[in-house]
């Protein structure tokens, strides 16, 4: 089976927004050989005073899908990264945790850093802790999990994925949390499927939404038979 391909829903002289397959790293890293997503926007990336991440405001995780915007040249990432300091990005996610939440909407506010063990992983009140918010509203309870939306406020590294799991309800497939190996999933079950901000040159609000890709939607579609 040919491997997802990065998708540009937007282009413009500014910026793009790009739909990022599972699978796909956002930048290089020492630990990682192979294609990454700056790698095939090399012709379009443009600012950031990282050479090794040209453009890149903010990221995913190698395992989760979905949309991020990257810049074109410095004057926009420098705008783009402000507007996530401040908190005026919207990024909204779909995700399956396992187990059914109690309550329907609810925030968890509970720092996040490095894992002392792990230091593939990130914890609550770990090394270097940095604020982490993440607001969820419940779609649906369904027999062993609950399908959700998580909203970002912050954006730490793992966010999502480490405050699920520090409330007990890791995210399905996410084996590096504790989360269940369920419908042949290969990941964990995230996808970043809302993205609003303003261009940074025009001021408009610009909103993208991305719908669930197959893996996940055949998962969901499990969950719900079960």
């Amino acid at each position: 089976m040919p491997e997802p391909r990065l998708r540009v829903v937007h282009l413009d002289e500014a910026l793009a927004v790009v739909e990022k397959p599972a699978g796909l790293v956002v930048h290089p890293a020492p630990s990682h050989r192979g294609p990454t997503l700056v790698d095939e926007l090399a012709e379009i990336l443009g600012g950031g005073a990282d050479p090794e991440r040209p453009g890149i405001v903010h990221r995913l995780d190698k395992g989760t899908s979905g949309l991020l915007v990257v810049a074109r040249d410095d004057e926009a990432h420098a705008a783009l990264q402000r507007q996530v300091r401040d908190r005026e990005v919207e990024r909204i996610y779909l995700a399956l945790a396992g187990g059914r939440l109690a309550s329907r909407t609810g925030t968890i506010d509970a720092p996040i850093g490095r894992a002392a063990r792990q230091r593939h992983r990130m914890a609550v009140s770990g090394a270097a802790s940095r604020q982490a918010r993440t607001h969820f509203t419940v779609l649906e309870l369904l027999s062993r999990e609950t399908y959700l939306e998580a909203r970002l406020e912050t954006g730490r590294t793992h966010q999502i994925r480490a405050h699920f799991a520090a409330i007990g309800h890791p995210l399905t497939g996410d084996a590096t949390y504790g989360g269940a190996s369920r419908y042949r999933l290969e990941r964990q079950f995230l996808h970043a499927h809302r993205l609003s901000f303003r261009h940074p040159r025009s001021g408009e609000r610009l909103a993208f939404a991305s719908p669930l890709p197959k893996d996940l939607e055949d998962a969901l579609e499990a969950a719900h038979a079960e």
